[in-house]
């Protein structure tokens, strides 16, 4: 039976400190290991939120409808006080990539983009690309809503195109994800991440993805079963091994559970009001500063 609390999570922080390698990265020095696969419940209704410190999950949350709506704009973000994006999108850093056409918090081609528009060419974030690219988001659904398909190993979407890769503020992390139903109404997403600040992005990336797995159950009529999560290179930055050897050796809390109250017309339609995060405890916040 698979553990319901973050476990697996704690034990990849333990794998990483005691056997990962010392690197010098482009941001900084980094303890890794290459290759590590997770696994975590979502029956029940419940979602792995990180109980041995606090995770704002509403700021996960808002990127993730943020993603959904296609939205490359970092101001929309910034409008909801939410500041992940921030280095990323301010004109030292695009200028450091090349993107000095782009005007400040203009992320180029990045999830959003192409979850709903894959590879259409990419002018700016105020640019409306309806009907433009593939819309991977609704494929996904249409094939989860019908009985006939829903079985299909093809169930896939792709954040890593590297056809529009140079002109993206940041490359994905996250960059595969696969929906798969058993029993006819099971759904488990598997994800793949090329590369996780294990320390601070990586708690994030597990809550998105249980989210949306969740989401996608309640609009497609299916009960969310389980996240599978793999990555490739599993990095702790040197400043942030502290603050974890102090996480880890606290025991984990149960999970809290998410209900979805209304089953809106489509994906993007989903309000912040439409989901509640009940039982949700944890202990003291650990702080570690953000890697741009």
């Amino acid at each position: 039976m698979m553990n319901q609390k973050e476990d697996p999570y704690l034990d990849l922080i333990r794998r990483i400190l005691d056997e990962g390698n010392d690197t010098e990265s482009r941001n900084g020095n980094t303890r890794s290991v290459f290759g590590h696969h997770m696994e975590f419940s979502l029956r029940d209704h419940t979602i792995p939120l990180i109980t041995t410190k606090r995770l704002a999950w509403k700021t996960c949350f808002r990127e993730l409808m943020w993603f959904l709506r296609g939205s490359t704009n970092n101001e929309e973000l910034k409008d909801q006080k939410v500041k992940i994006w921030n280095d990323n999108g301010s004109r030292a850093f695009l200028d450091s990539r090349g993107l000095s056409h782009l005007e400040e918090n203009d992320l180029g081609p990045i999830y959003g983009h192409q979850w709903r528009h894959f590879n259409a060419p990419y002018l700016d974030c105020d640019f409306s690309y309806r009907g433009a690219g593939i819309d991977q988001l609704k494929y996904i659904e249409n094939m989860l809503k019908n009985k006939d398909t829903r079985n299909s190993r093809r169930i896939l979407m792709s954040a890593w195109n590297p056809c529009q890769i140079p002109q993206m503020a940041l490359p994905p992390c996250h960059v595969l994800s696969q929906f798969h139903v058993t029993e006819g109404y099971k759904l488990s997403c598997s994800v793949y991440q090329r590369s996780a600040d294990v320390g601070l992005g990586l708690p994030f990336n597990i809550a998105s993805y249980s989210f949306l797995t969740h989401l996608l159950a309640k609009h497609c009529d299916l009960e969310a079963s389980e996240l599978i999560h793999t990555i490739g290179d599993a990095h702790i930055y040197e400043e942030h091994a502290s603050a974890l050897e102090t996480q880890i050796v606290r025991n984990p809390l149960p999970p809290p559970v998410l209900n979805i109250k209304y089953k809106r017309d489509r994906l993007d339609y989903y309000k912040f009001k439409d989901f509640m995060i009940e039982d949700y405890n944890y202990y003291d916040e650990i702080k570690m500063d953000m890697k741009a």
